[in-house]
């Protein structure tokens, strides 16, 4: 009997104590911000079948040690912040939504989770009908994603999406995504929520880097022979490496770092 009390003690004293509180990071895009690791194909060896592939948000946790919370505060009032990294390959706004993968992050969102969203590479595909939306129905589905947020008491966080490794002029890489960064400012404005503008942090970041090194280092540029999901070696301007997703991430903590 003492021994059983010794136990129920012990628990209650435990369930006194405050636990931690956790905050959720969702991010929901496309492939440049995907984790490629753990169930985004399920019974399949990643380190076989898609590595060096990374999205930025793959590495992102490790960005939240919590001696680096806070360089992120207010954003994060918590004593810890869990990312979840939503976002898939080949989604636009429209198909993020229309396969309930939204649903999913705005049914689990809890007050003071913030949702990063990164939009844009897929939704300007016109020659892939089955993603493509126009400007207007891209800024129709991030007013959606909003306005389902701050519902929940959540904050949202508009990045315009990140750059691809083209065009380069004179030493300079250029906007690629035509008139939709412009259109994540302009939801951004209208509905008075964060955005970072992804899109030129990036171009100026690898401009500083240089065409030749951005392409060998941090995108799927790829020699044959070398990685054994791409034998025949890869030419591939969109998508990273994982040096590629590692500077893009330390692009984006670093912005939140400058957010009040």
């Amino acid at each position: 009997m003492k021994g059983i009390l010794a136990v129920l003690s012990v628990l209650l004293f435990w369930a006194s104590q405050p636990q931690d509180k956790v905050t959720t990071l969702y991010l929901i895009g496309d492939s440049t911000m995907a984790d490629y690791t753990g169930d985004y194909d399920p019974g399949k060896d990643y380190m076989k079948t898609r590595y060096p592939v990374a999205g930025w948000g793959q590495g992102f946790q490790s960005f939240f040690a919590k001696d680096s919370l806070d360089a992120v505060r207010p954003l994060f009032q918590s004593d810890s912040v869990r990312v979840d990294d939503r976002a898939r390959g080949g989604r636009s706004t429209r198909t993020f939504f229309q396969e309930g993968r939204w649903r999913s992050v705005y049914e689990a969102l809890q007050p003071g989770d913030v949702v990063i969203m990164q939009f844009g590479h897929n939704d300007a595909a016109e020659n892939k009908t089955e993603r493509y939306v126009d400007i207007e129905g891209y800024k129709e589905f991030l007013r959606l994603f909003v306005t389902q947020t701050l519902q929940k008491n959540a904050r949202p966080i508009i990045l315009t999406p990140v750059a691809r490794n083209y065009p380069w002029k004179e030493g300079k890489l250029e906007n690629v995504h035509g008139e939709y960064p412009q259109a994540a400012k302009e939801v951004a404005a209208e509905m008075d929520v964060t955005l970072i503008d992804l899109n030129q942090l990036s171009i100026d970041f690898f401009s500083s880097k240089g065409k030749e090194y951005v392409s060998e280092t941090y995108f799927m540029n790829l020699p044959a022979g070398v990685y054994e999901a791409y034998p025949d070696g890869q030419e591939d301007n969109t998508h990273f490496q994982p040096e590629g997703a590692k500077a893009v991430a330390q692009l984006v903590f670093d912005a939140l770092k400058q957010l009040k």
